[in-house]
């Protein structure tokens, strides 16, 4: 997969909330969302069909936190390659039969805890479990590795390091979370993002971008900022508004007219991957797609 070849001629589209996704399909509190993978494998290619159907060049995988460490939470540790692999297959699977010619994204998230000395995580234990699951995504048959959601820039080294070191020549993206503050845009541990973008390139990420924490227009602020780090171009994710509670669930209050009016700016502002992150529906995608001409 040449990603620069093709973000040079139009802008990827990426896909929306899966959380969000499987909460409408009845995922409850304290299940594990990769273990949908083997018990419920019909529910996650249904969103994977929603969004590729919505205008999606690109789904993620259900591996968000699928690392050993972070499914230690459940007690499934063991089963990273397994789930991970299942993942990937049901993406690819229903990318083959459906929308030949479009991707999946074997996604890898944070894995939940502090690293030395602020908190007990091993750094070479850290390596490992990265490399564990990107190895298992590729295995799948991913053609690419999104690790999104980072906030301690170290972690976030070791996790495009120890991808890199299994990609097989795939691209890898590395997006932060970013929020405004009083010295410029940073991620809750600090991170700026010419930080991020030197460390991360260097690293082995193909594109370093941002993703999460903020909604729409104040990550319109940051795009162009991440564009110049990275020679011209970047990726960015932002959510569909801040959740609250309404009658005891979460919801997203930015329609997806509203979304797809900013976001759909982006691509002139450096963004030729660009998509949604928490509540993105399909239905912001698709209005997204829209706003992009297809």
């Amino acid at each position: 997969m040449d990603l620069m070849a093709l973000i040079a001629a139009r802008p990827l589209l990426l896909d929306g909330g899966l959380g969000l996704a499987l909460m409408v399909r009845g995922f409850g509190a304290g299940e594990c969302p990769e273990e949908w993978n083997v018990s419920h494998p019909a529910e996650v290619e249904d969103i994977h069909r929603a969004f590729y159907a919505a205008g999606s060049d690109i789904v993620n995988t259900n591996t968000f936190g699928g690392s050993g460490l972070r499914l230690e939470a459940h007690g499934m540790a063991a089963r990273a390659v397994e789930l991970n692999e299942a993942a990937a297959r049901l993406a690819v699977g229903v990318r083959d039969r459906e929308f030949p010619g479009r991707f999946v994204a074997g996604d890898i998230g944070p894995c939940g805890k502090m690293l030395k000395p602020m908190g007990d995580a091993d750094p070479e234990a850290l390596r490992a479990t990265f490399a564990e699951q990107a190895d298992a995504l590729v295995r799948g048959g991913v053609d690419l590795l999104n690790i999104e959601t980072m906030f301690d820039l170290t972690e976030a080294r070791i996790a495009v390091e120890a991808a890199a070191s299994v990609a097989a020549g795939r691209p890898v993206l590395a997006s932060m979370a970013f929020k405004p503050a009083a010295r410029g845009f940073r991620t809750m541990m600090g991170v700026d993002p010419a930080s991020a973008v030197a460390t991360l390139k260097e690293a082995g990420a193909t594109l370093v971008g941002c993703n999460c924490e903020i909604t729409a227009e104040p990550m319109a602020a940051l795009v162009p900022i991440l564009a110049e780090l990275n020679g011209g171009v970047t990726c960015a994710q932002p959510n569909a508004g801040q959740p609250r509670l309404e009658d005891g669930q979460t919801v997203y209050g930015e329609t997806p007219e509203h979304f797809a009016a900013v976001v759909g700016g982006y691509p002139a502002l450096g963004a030729r991957i660009v998509g949604g992150c928490c509540g993105t529906p399909p239905e912001s995608i698709a209005a997204l797609a829209a706003a992009l001409g297809r």
